[in-house]
């Protein structure tokens, strides 16, 4: 197990790492907080980010939330559900977590959630956005500081529609935040659908296949979900088969900050669509931002920037009620009113816990330094909603 310990002394964040021990803290011990993300296999470097945003957030407020030191233990899931939900229950009956944070995949929360909800502990998604959990399925326990799955490729389709592009062959993993991408392009965008590919997740890193499938359609365009390495397997594969620059790719979580240094050269120009950047211009952006460099002297993804936000959350419940980490009913009312300066501006929860927030179209550039990153282009929703909500029991 991988524990960091953050701690105030004197209004100067301490941060000390225990790796394989048991953190000696009892429980109920200030503010104790779990996070489960992937830090091994080819997709550890999103969880490294992850966590180096929470890390940052914690640093920022000092190691403390409304007075009282906070514990922050990091478990790796390992990419695999069953794990996952194991090391949920191990934070919430061993080491005594009022919240747990984290959760890059949505087969992952989906085998988690209620592990932690049930028995009285707080969910903080700073990922995945899994449908069930938004509709009908919505828990009081759970909220999300990232976005529902369907959200963003909407926002791609709608930018599709406007482009003229009008056949569209789609590929992306077939899981549970796969499925709910293919849905939610297919919800906006009015042009043909040449093809679906929906390949093995996570063992499928060769798509040679799917890309002779796509050249013998050839599509007005391309549109693919692959996070973390499988974006990196295909954008590099995708420029091998030949199709590069003859059929226009378009993608949604396949290209970011942490891929970018590999594969900027074979996606100069891509859009993407996205809720956050880091040029947004507000001030708890910039902060972040710049402490995120300076931190770590890379510069953050949309992971990083909802576990920071993730962070933000918890604190801004913890202070409104003064500590009290009992007053369960409290804390989640708290936690409702999302009471803290977001990095991407403007934040507000929906009735089912997820965030009403606005989407970016951001095409991929080449940076002053030689680099690359991602500037925003133009704004293709405003507060926008996620598509279940109405689904979803629970009053604002």
């Amino acid at each position: 197990m991988n524990i960091r310990l953050v701690a105030a002394v004197a209004a100067i964040a301490l941060v000390a790492v225990a790796l394989g021990v048991t953190l000696s803290g009892k429980r109920g011990d200030g503010v104790r907080i779990g996070f489960v993300t992937t830090l091994t296999t080819a997709s550890a470097a999103i969880g490294i980010d992850m966590r180096d945003g929470f890390d940052l957030a914690v640093e920022h407020m000092g190691g403390t939330m409304a007075g009282l030191p906070v514990t922050v233990f990091y478990e790796d899931d390992g990419l695999d559900p069953e794990i996952g939900r194991q090391k949920t229950e191990r934070l919430v009956q061993r080491d005594g977590v009022q919240f747990i944070s984290g959760y890059i995949w949505s087969n992952v929360l989906l085998a988690s959630v209620h592990a932690a909800v049930e028995q009285g502990v707080f969910v903080i998604g700073a990922n995945a956005g899994p449908s069930q959990l938004a509709g009908e399925g919505c828990l009081a326990g759970f909220f999300s500081t990232s976005w529902q799955n369907d959200q963003t490729p909407m926002a791609m389709g709608e930018v599709l529609n406007r482009r003229g592009v009008d056949n569209l062959y789609l590929l992306a993993p077939n899981y549970a935040a796969g499925r709910n991408m293919v849905a939610g392009i297919e919800r906006t965008y009015r042009g043909a659908i040449a093809g679906t590919d929906m390949t093995q997740w996570p063992g499928q890193l060769d798509f040679s296949v799917e890309l002779a499938k796509v050249r013998a359609a050839n599509p007005g365009a391309v549109w693919v979900f692959y996070p973390g390495n499988h974006g990196t397997k295909f954008f590099t594969q995708y420029a091998q088969a030949g199709l590069l620059g003859v059929i226009p790719l378009y993608s949604t979580f396949s290209v970011d900050a942490l891929n970018l240094p590999v594969i900027g050269p074979l996606v100069e120009g891509l859009l993407l669509t996205q809720h956050w950047s880091p040029d947004l211009d507000n001030a708890a952006n910039r902060r972040f931002v710049d402490g995120f460099r300076a931190r770590t002297g890379r510069t953050p993804s949309f992971y990083a920037a909802q576990a920071y936000d993730a962070a933000m959350l918890i604190r801004s419940a913890v202070e409104a009620t003064g500590g009290d980490l009992d007053d369960k009913d409290a804390l989640r009312r708290a936690l409702e009113a999302a009471d803290f300066e977001s990095n991407r501006g403007d934040f507000a929860f929906n009735n089912n816990h997820f965030p009403i927030q606005d989407f970016y179209l951001r095409e991929v550039v080449r940076t002053e330094d030689g680099g690359f990153g991602t500037r925003v282009v133009d704004k293709v929703y405003t507060a926008h909603r996620d598509p279940y909500a109405g689904q979803c029991a629970m009053t604002p």
